[in-house]
């Protein structure tokens, strides 16, 4: 059997465009004559179309865009995922051949966490679909179902399911490929079954499907894998009677079938024998890319793909010669190209020579424009404005982040009058503590680094210029202590904890949800009560922050979602 998975960008809501995308890799797959072509999940709609799916104009255009993609459906067996309306509305896989749809199998396991709200949308479907092509049985799932350990999966494999399809939309956290990939391992191992896993690629608002596509055989080797953030069409050929074999000598599924109480309903569709392949197609097993660099390809596919699929050609950066917005720069300009990257310096009587010389050194090296408005007049303005309001004029805190709020005046206007888009420059460490200034430096209609801690900026910046071989990033700007140049001789350590002994506090306390007491067994107790306590303080500032690329397994708004008003300090 000759296989195909189509490893698509798709557009929420772009049916006309997710189409032809599918169409197109269709006559590819038609062209290298294929038996099988996997699609990933929701693949019509793009994936998560969220409360579109409840809006019935949209669902029964759908339905139609399906029926053309089934119409070109012709020598082959096409596994499409879309939403599905009948009696009530299903995520489910379309099995498409000889022209129409033969039939529709219902998402059983709706997963409701984290990023996922799929029990707002769709029913949970009940029943088993397997294919017979010729000799070869064929069942299809569709993402969260081969999660789960037991069935869906098992049940195919005792309906005789040889290859079992995976339509997906899995998103991207660092470690989620290789960590997914080990689950299909022992999914195959269990099913004694071929697993072709077909994930989404692309960015959509916050989430980064990462792709990397995977045929393994019923020994849980892998025999064939996509490359990562990437569209790609892998094809390749596997030998569906090893599948016998294995299940002949590993009799582990009889126990299971015993044990059943009720099998499930199984719809088995008798669908044309498969073709004979004279040639042969050698597998790619294309190998995942050192953490580092799937950092660096998640951040700059979820930014090309937000500036891209909302209208805009080119972004604009505040650059304060500090190191996270020199690696904001270097990320936007790898993502979109340095014509399409404008660099603004916007220093103060703070700010101090060598900041200045680095903001625009780093546009110089990504060959970026670079532009600089010194902010002092603006500030006189505004502090003449209010002298009469405020005894003695405005000092303090409030002096500090008006300079950041002018800044992000001046940045929208650039942006307003341009159509850039500003990409705002803060990082986890600092949107978890609320040290941001909210309409400053927080503006802005995406925000890159979001999930990102302070530790692994610097991270990525040394990963940067290694990459790059020479200084994208001056070294100068990686050295120099951390600094908001909002006051004489001001550093980040004055105010919060230092990042080195901050983060690991804060993946702690935010991303596993680790209580006070817990912190403090482990951690500096100074550390753990000013964190805990500027984490809880700060939500208000993180409700009212751009969107940004999930990049951590909890990343801030769609994963974790803390009340605003609360008074529970544990």
């Amino acid at each position: 059997m000759r296989i195909a998975l189509s490893q698509l960008n798709t557009v929420v809501g772009d049916l006309d465009g997710n189409r032809a995308r599918i169409l197109h890799a269709i006559a590819q797959v038609q062209g290298a004559g294929a038996d099988v072509v996997v699609f990933p999940e929701l693949a019509t709609t793009g994936y998560p179309p969220e409360d579109l799916l409840l809006r019935p104009g949209f669902v029964r255009a759908a339905r139609a865009s399906l029926d053309q993609i089934a119409a070109a459906a012709t020598g082959l067996v096409a596994f499409v995922g879309t939403p599905w309306f009948d009696r009530d509305l299903a995520n489910a896989c379309a099995v498409c051949a000889d022209g129409r749809v033969r039939a529709v199998y219902r998402k059983q396991f709706l997963p409701n966490y984290g990023v996922f709200d799929e029990h707002r949308y769709f029913a949970e479907g009940r029943d088993l679909v397997v294919l017979q092509l010729g000799d070869t049985n064929v069942g299809p799932t569709i993402c969260e179902d081969i999660w789960q350990p037991g069935p869906p999966a098992t049940d195919l494999a005792l309906a005789g399911a040889q290859l079992i399809v995976n339509l997906s939309a899995s998103p991207f956290h660092v470690g989620k490929a290789e960590e997914r990939e080990e689950m299909l391992v022992t999914r195959a191992r269990d099913t004694s079954a071929y697993l072709a896993f077909c994930n989404m690629v692309g960015g959509q608002d916050e989430l980064v499907f990462d792709g990397h596509s995977v045929v393994l055989d019923p020994s849980g080797e892998v025999v064939a894998r996509a490359p990562g953030f990437q569209e790609h069409l892998l094809v390749v050929d596997i030998e569906p009677a090893d599948a016998i074999g294995r299940r002949l000598r590993d009799v582990r599924r009889r126990e299971l079938d015993r044990s059943r109480e009720t099998a499930p309903e199984v719809t088995t569709v008798e669908l044309e024998p498969l073709s004979t392949h004279d040639d042969s197609v050698s597998a790619e097993v294309v190998p995942f890319e050192p953490e580092l660099e799937q950092m660096r390809l998640a951040l700059t596919l979820g930014l090309r793909d937000y500036v891209e699929k909302n209208g805009f050609t080119e972004v604009v950066v505040g650059v304060s010669g500090g190191i996270d917005s020199a690696v904001t720069a270097a990320l936007c300009a790898g993502a979109l190209g340095s014509d399409s990257v404008h660099c603004v310096s916007m220093p103060s009587r703070f700010s101090s020579e060598e900041t200045r010389g680095d903001a625009r050194q780093v546009a110089e090296s990504l060959g970026c424009d670079f532009r600089e408005l010194p902010i002092e007049p603006a500030v006189e303005a505004f502090h003449d404005t209010l002298r009469g309001e405020i005894h003695g004029g405005i000092a303090g805190l409030a002096a500090e982040n008006l300079q950041a709020r002018i800044r992000g005046v001046l940045l929208m206007g650039l942006s307003n009058t341009y159509g850039w888009l500003v990409v705002s420059t803060g990082n986890k460490s600092e949107l978890a503590v609320g040290y941001s200034t909210l309409y400053g430096d927080m503006v802005g209609g995406f925000a890159l680094l979001k999930d990102v801690f302070k530790t692994d900026v610097f991270r990525l910046a040394e990963h940067l210029n290694e990459r790059a071989g020479r200084e994208l990033i001056p070294r100068t700007t990686i050295e120099r202590a951390p600094s908001a140049e909002l006051r004489d001789d001001q550093r980040d350590a004055d105010s919060i904890p230092a990042y080195e002994v901050l983060d690991p506090v804060l993946e702690a306390y935010v991303e596993e949800d680790r209580s006070r007491e817990e912190l403090l067994v482990e951690f500096d107790p100074e550390v753990v009560e000013r964190a805990v306590s500027l984490v809880d303080r700060a939500e208000y500032k993180r409700r009212q922050a751009p969107p940004g690329v999930k990049l951590r397994p909890k990343a801030f708004g769609r994963d974790r979602r803390t009340p605003i008003t609360n008074r529970w300090k544990g």
